[in-house]
């Protein structure tokens, strides 16, 4: 049996958004009984979405599938100040489970336009988060910036009284060469005074800096459509690196490991530990393997669940 060393990210998986959101829907089941409904996918995860649908979670597009009288979570992405609107209108019972470092940059957002400014939106369009993010103030008083092309070439209506805020979920070395051109283009813009790409997403690209350069092969466990999992493989690439974004161990492709000596493996802030394993597994089946897990910062964050599910 050939020898195989993996190198295994942390941190990796899960973060405590992650985390929370889906603690919010299970001790709504819980508390509400079955059926709750969850307006999108809680966290951008096939194998999470499964489980709480196991449970009795019932995932839908819109508010409108939901019927009277029900309880409805709302995503960790974040949503639009009409869709909590709309449901209180309705008389549903709702439960935010975005991410607080979400909320965070909403109202970072409100704050900027209270005070007449127009924001410079960093992300990705059509991404939930972007979408919620926009919905929380008036059509007009932000521009969605997705590229260094977009940052050099975008003229905002007030360009000496400019804001710029970012998704959560961005590339940090990417954002960092958007925003210092629009700094140079704009140099009164005025940003938020932390770091708006969370915590984790940061951390887990730090984490993928330290053992790509040492990998032939690396792969990323995560959703085709999270952004946090797609920079992951990026960053690994960037290290001159062969790197694959997968959901799990079944959609390996074993040739991907012709002539590999060394891989490395890290998972997605909405991928579950258990597919990590599952794949080391995998790989142990066919390899005689050397496991080091290579340690770049230790996380500690928790965050509150809502008061309604506080006590």
């Amino acid at each position: 049996m050939a020898r195989l060393k993996v190198l295994v990210a942390a941190p990796r998986g899960f973060c405590a958004g992650v985390d929370r959101a889906i603690h919010i829907v299970e001790l709504a089941l819980e508390r509400f009984g079955v059926p709750v409904y969850v307006r999108h996918e809680i966290v951008h995860n096939k194998h999470v979405v499964d489980s709480l649908k196991a449970k009795g979670a019932v995932f839908v597009k819109e508010l409108d599938e939901v019927p009277d009288g029900a309880t409805v979570i709302f995503s960790a992405h974040g949503v639009p100040k009409t869709i909590p609107a709309m449901a209180s209108s309705r008389g549903l019972a709702w439960l935010d489970a975005t991410c607080p470092l979400v909320s965070k940059v909403h109202r970072q957002a409100e704050r900027m336009v209270e005070a007449g400014r127009h924001i410079l939106f960093v992300g990705h369009a059509g991404h939930p988060e972007v979408i919620g993010t926009f919905g929380q103030v008036p059509a007009g008083f932000i521009t969605l910036v997705e590229t260094i092309e977009d940052a050099e070439t975008v003229e905002p209506p007030s360009p000496d009284n400019l804001g710029f805020l970012t998704q959560t979920t961005l590339s940090v070395d990417d954002t960092a060469e958007i925003v210092a051109t629009l700094r140079r283009r704009f140099p009164a813009i005025v940003g938020p005074r932390g770091e708006d790409i969370c915590y984790a997403t940061s951390n887990r690209q730090a984490a993928v800096k330290a053992i790509a350069p040492r990998c032939d092969l690396m792969l990323v466990i995560g959703a085709e459509y999270s952004s946090n999992s797609q920079r992951l493989r990026e960053v690994a690439e960037r290290c001159g690196t062969k790197a694959h974004l997968i959901q799990t161990a079944a959609a390996i492709d074993w040739r991907w490991f012709d002539g590999v000596a060394t891989v490395g493996l890290t998972a997605g802030a909405s991928a579950p530990e258990l597919l990590v394993q599952d794949v080391i597994e995998a790989m142990r089946a066919r390899f005689d393997l050397e496991i080091e897990e290579v340690t770049t910062a230790v996380e500690e964050v928790t965050f509150k669940l809502p008061r309604e599910l506080a006590a």
